[in-house]
């Protein structure tokens, strides 16, 4: 029963190496998957260790197939990925370039740099349709705010990485687009009817797993319209796992929970009977990304269900066979060399890098310019970008080792340079304020402006005493609505570094930038 009842488990480890714990994991439960974060990511070569460590001690505990391991992968702002692998555009700049095609070959070679590091499940792409300016956690890895385009997008990198060789996954069911509210922090609700359900937040999965999709993720989300009990989000729910999704999508493959130490989940009805209650509701595989505890906790939790006829054994067994086709379709032991763990000449290639820098010069967007631009090399300019740090628990902190002021003075070695704290005070935004006065033009960098940020002060006193300011939005393109008549403003979408490069090469006349803004800005 152990095994049976593990094998609906993926869990996560510490580490960059193989831990007693996941060993535990593997020997005493068969956990049917690993989930990999940026803390167990090194060099190529750790990464490919590891994982093959993994599928070594999964085979001599006698797995009839390899190992899921799987990755949050979205490129962009959300990348695991870490040094020597190529940085690829993520979801929005993909949308930005108004081109199917790349979304296609940025999946294919995401997917075949991550086989080439023995990772063969990536848990994208996000078909949530980003139609609301405020949403904190999905924003830039939506493909836009169109249903269709989104459907579009998601179904072309699925396929990019199902050719790959990868296991995909559509998130997050039935959509996370419309909120103003993280599922890592709380339960956020979609009070929406049916049927605009169906013309939006439903259309993207429908299209996708009609195109053969592997594995669904389920949102921490409360949807009224679809779930009668008050508060009881679609990981738990019964009605949206399989009613809606099995019998009326039709979908037959693999669902997965987001992972289930979100606040959402484990300070409600907490990690361990979310598991009980997500396997009841129809989900396959339980995700636990972090505690071992609550990980051996949710396998005794789902066991004692099994024996008092809480849950019917005839569910699990069905799990059981879904995740095997799933594996029988993907893995194979034959694949794995376990003798010779060299890192395949593709992972971090020139080839890659530069698939890459297409894309990002035609998903760069100039949104605006006022006959400002290009800037003379010559000329007096100031940088100002705010301190590197991620938005949201989902997103990657690697991304932000490098700044927009190392960008600008590749193509300008004599900007002046100032990083600013996310939250400035009004005398610091008048210091700044002063010594702006010195300079002929003023380039800045956000990420998430709104009506209450010290740094919107800080832009609106710019344009008070400069006719030359350059926003660079570094993450939410929508900024501009709070500050509509700045002369230059240019959304990259992602604080990755090709993307500031190629902006900051666009500001001076030396990179093409052609993207076109996949959402609508309003005042």
């Amino acid at each position: 029963m152990n095994k049976t009842v593990g094998q609906l488990l993926v869990v996560g480890l510490e580490g960059k190496q193989i831990t007693p714990e996941v060993k535990e994991l593997i020997n005493t439960y068969h956990v049917g998957g690993i989930i990999l974060f940026s803390r167990n990511i090194g060099t190529p070569a750790e990464v490919l260790k590891l994982t093959t460590d993994l599928q070594k001690e999964a085979k001599k505990a006698g797995y009839r197939y390899p190992l899921l391991i799987c990755v949050d992968q979205e490129n962009g702002i959300v990348r695991r990925l870490g040094e020597g692998t190529t940085i690829f555009p993520g979801a929005m700049a993909l949308g930005a370039t108004e081109d199917i095609n790349n979304a296609y070959n940025i999946g294919f070679a995401t997917g075949k740099e991550l086989l080439s590091l023995g990772i063969n499940w990536n848990l994208a792409p996000v078909l949530d349709v980003n139609n609301n300016p405020e949403n904190p956690v999905i924003g830039v890895r939506s493909f836009g705010e169109s249903a269709e385009k989104v459907a579009q997008y998601g179904r072309k990198t699925m396929k990019g990485m199902q050719e790959a060789g990868v296991i995909t996954t559509l998130k997050h069911f039935p959509g996370h687009g419309d909120t103003n509210m993280d599922s890592h922090l709380d339960l956020p609700i979609i009070s929406h009817d049916l049927q605009r359900l169906e013309e939006v937040e439903l259309k993207p999965f429908k299209e996708c797993i009609e195109a053969g999709a592997d594995t669904v993720m389920t949102a921490h989300i409360y949807f009224p319209a679809i779930e009668s009990t008050e508060g009881l989000p679609a990981t738990l729910s019964k009605k949206v796992i399989t009613d809606l999704l099995r019998k009326k999508l039709l979908f037959n493959g693999v669902v997965t929970t987001d992972c289930m130490e979100m606040d959402a989940i484990s300070k409600t009805i907490g990690t361990e009977k979310g598991a009980v209650a997500a396997v009841k509701a129809g989900a396959d595989f339980v995700m636990i990304s972090h505690t071992f505890e609550r990980q051996k906790g949710a396998i005794k939790e789902i066991i004692k269900a099994i024996d008092s006829d809480e849950i019917d054994i005839n569910y699990i067994l069905e799990a059981n066979e879904r995740i095997e086709n799933l594996k029988r379709k993907y893995l194979d032991w034959d694949k794995i060399n376990f003798d010779d763990i060299r890192v395949p000449a593709n992972v971090g290639s020139n080839e890659h890098k530069g698939i890459a820098t297409e894309v990002y010069q035609n998903s760069t967007t100039i949104v605006k310019n006022s006959g400002l631009l290009p800037l003379d090399t010559n000329s007096k300019v100031l940088v100002i970008f705010p301190e590197s740090s991620v938005m949201v628990r989902i997103e990657d902190e690697s991304s932000t080792k490098f700044n927009l002021g190392e960008a600008i003075l590749q193509f300008h070695p004599f900007a002046a340079v100032e990083q600013i704290d996310n939250m400035i005070s009004t005398d610091k935004i008048n210091e700044i304020a002063s010594k702006a006065k010195q300079y002929d033009s003023i380039i800045i960098g956000t990420l998430n402006i709104s009506a209450e940020s010290s740094q919107l002060k800080l832009i609106k006193k710019l344009m008070e005493i400069n006719d030359s300011v350059i926003v660079v939005a570094m993450r939410s393109p929508y900024a501009l609505a709070y500050f509509p008549g700045v002369p230059v403003y240019i959304s990259t979408y992602e604080f990755t570094p090709p993307a500031l490069k190629i902006a900051a090469g666009a500001i001076f006349g030396k990179k093409e930038a052609n993207g076109k803004l996949p959402i609508t800005i309003q005042n």
